[in-house]
């Protein structure tokens, strides 16, 4: 949620950050603002919208000056308008902020400010806590940084902050709990960028830190980063990490929207997720995270899997995947129920805990209170460094690349692809599977990219299905098995990116309620391919069709029975059910974009949506 950026440096700021927010658009906002510093003077501009709209009220003559900081924002604390938008700035208009997180306790310091003479002008928890901070700073009489220490100690809640003082202008003052914040470091030290991730600066350097929880750093030209803790100001050595992302892997190269690009990126994440840990030929899977505590896993009374949104889905999956091959137990959890119902909890529990981002705020919470209760945490997560790669005992990245379409498609795949992975090692340590069903399975998973290439294929003939249904009020996806998952995951892509009302069902409890829905050209896009339970899939679609439905089938290529009765039909090569939603899921990713496209909605940043939800 909401983006940050900013610059300290000899080079123009202004055309560096207002790219930078670009970059960040992705993460899903209402509001974008900066503040540009020049010759004394700190001016903000902050409109409610888009960045292009924020460009259209800097004027070039204001464009100068060698510090800047911008931010997206997306509303929490008061609604999306001028003045709630960031930058905020103090009372006495010498401290200026962005925020990306949420105060908690903003209202009772925003009344014990009120009390002493401070005068607010937004809704925002923003604007309270650089008023704060502006306080303390008048009260101890001390430098910027101090007075962000002290200030963020009474605090409760999350925040990445960036904060500038025009009386002391060789400096930002950046700090972090709960929201990512990383700082480009320039050659010699002799400028600095700062971003919510590395992708506002990959083009001016590779080297960066990533601040952790709890830490402020003081950014200031012409010298090395200094980072202390915030709760007792002792100092820390920052690690410099060597960036592997490049600029184009952060570019559209042709594709008209980010999310088209990364569903026809799937083969290449697909392998680059096994890369170096499938090993068909030697008939072996290498997971050092697994690998290291494979006692914890093969000893677990149960795995218990953590997560939110499509890598929620990811996890109904793995359940099918680790209770069928590797015979574990699974519970599958929304991490935002989980953190507060008071679960049961113990020390033969292995936890797995999935995120794109690696910043999801309740999945971070979850983890923690798993870890007070003696259990093994693994991370499932794409970014490296990330704050979930940071708390949990081992994990594995899924090398997916960077996603930056808010909604997720090659995150989905590679997380199945990771877990199913080990899923089949635990297969085959337990001695679950036989040998030649694990070479078997091993030689499959190897040609899983190849087969998605094929699907992509039949890009234009999805595009043409999806111009009869672009204009439905709703529909209902169903699923079976392995596929239920991918029936929700379906659904959840056309709602987020098109706004139609979609719900995922098991298909066979469509007599439970959702067939009530069945009318004359009602959609209902059903996953029936020929592998498990197809016959009783089949006769969910005689059901739809008596009562007139439009059939939208993913069938096995070559199927007959279903294509008879199906209005459309998308084929997939032939596939073992347990690999199937690695499949079945394109031609659902590929339908939900052409109808949100058909639609006219933005694809790539949907209305009131953030990639990554980094506050309750």
């Amino acid at each position: 949620m909401c983006g940050i950026t900013g610059y300290i440096g000899a080079r123009a700021a202004y055309p560096i950050v207002i790219k930078g927010l670009q970059r960040l658009e992705y993460r899903g906002y209402d509001s974008a603002g900066l503040m540009l510093y020049n010759n004394g003077e700190s001016t903000v501009f902050k409109t409610k919208g888009k960045v292009i709209d924020l460009q259209g009220i800097v004027s070039e003559e204001n464009q100068k000056g060698n510090i800047c900081i911008g931010h997206t924002r997306w509303a929490t604390h008061g609604i999306p308008n001028d003045v709630n938008s960031h930058p905020h700035v103090s009372n006495s208009g010498n401290i200026t902020i962005i925020h990306n997180g949420i105060i908690e306790n903003y209202d009772t310091i925003k009344k014990e400010l009120t009390q002493r003479g401070y005068v607010f002008k937004s809704d925002t928890d923003t604007e309270v806590l650089v008023n704060l901070i502006e306080e303390v700073q008048i009260q101890e009489n001390c430098p910027l940084a101090k007075a962000v220490q002290l200030a963020l100690n009474d605090v409760i809640g999350a925040y990445a902050i960036a904060v500038f003082d025009k009386r002391d202008d060789k400096k930002i003052v950046t700090a972090k709990l709960g929201s990512p914040l990383a700082i480009g470091i320039g050659e010699n030290n002799e400028e600095f960028f700062i971003a919510s991730d590395a992708s506002p600066f990959i083009e001016y350097t590779k080297n960066a830190i990533y601040l952790q929880d709890e830490e402020l750093a003081i950014v200031e030209k012409g010298k090395a980063i200094e980072v202390r803790k915030i709760h007792d100001d002792s100092s820390v050595e920052p690690e410099i990490h060597a960036l592997k992302l490049n600029l184009a892997q952060i570019e559209k190269e042709g594709f008209d929207h980010f999310m088209l690009k990364e569903i026809f990126e799937q083969p290449k994440a697909i392998v680059d997720t096994y890369r170096g840990r499938l090993l068909a030929n030697e008939g072996i899977i290498r997971m050092a995270g697994v690998e290291e505590y494979i006692d914890r896993f093969k000893n677990a009374n149960r795995i218990i899997i953590i997560a939110c949104g499509t890598s929620w889905h990811a996890g109904l999956v793995a359940e099918y995947l680790f209770e069928d091959i590797a015979r574990i137990p699974v519970e599958v959890e929304y991490a935002s129920e989980f953190r507060y119902r008071n679960p049961i909890i113990t020390e033969k529990d292995v936890v797995i805990a999935i995120s794109q981002s690696g910043e999801t705020a309740d999945s971070l919470a979850a983890i923690k209170m798993a870890k007070a209760s003696g259990a093994y945490v693994f991370g499932v997560c794409n970014v490296v460094g990330s704050s979930i790669a940071r708390e949990s005992h081992s994990g594995a990245y899924t090398h997916a690349g960077p996603e930056i379409g808010v909604a997720s498609t090659k995150a989905f795949t590679t997380q199945i692809t990771l877990l199913t992975l080990m899923a089949l090692k635990l297969g085959k340590e337990k001695g679950i599977l036989a040998n030649s069903d694990f070479h078997a399975y091993l030689q499959n998973m190897e040609l899983i990219p190849s087969k998605v290439e094929v699907l992509l294929k039949q890009n234009e003939i999805i595009k043409n299905i999806a111009s009869e249904f672009a204009e439905t009020p709703s529909c209902l996806f169903l699923g079976r098995g392995y596929n239920f998952p991918v029936a929700l995951e379906g659904a959840l892509k056309l709602k987020e990116i098109s706004y139609i009302h979609a719900e995922g069902y098991p298909a066979a409890e469509m007599k439970h309620g959702p067939i009530a829905l069945i009318e004359d050209g009602y959609p209902v896009i059903v996953v029936a391919i020929n592998k498990g339970h197809y016959e009783k899939v089949v006769s969910n679609i005689q059901e739809i069709k008596s009562r007139k439905g439009k059939i939208i089938a993913v069938v096995t290529e070559g199927d007959v029975t279903v294509k008879e009765m199906a209005d459309h039909v998308i084929e997939i090569p032939e596939v073992d059910e347990a690999l199937s939603p690695l499949l079945t899921t394109i031609p659902l990713q590929l339908l939900s974009y052409h109808v949100a496209v058909l639609r006219g909605c933005n694809v790539d940043q949907p209305r009131n949506l953030a990639k990554s939800v980094t506050v309750e």
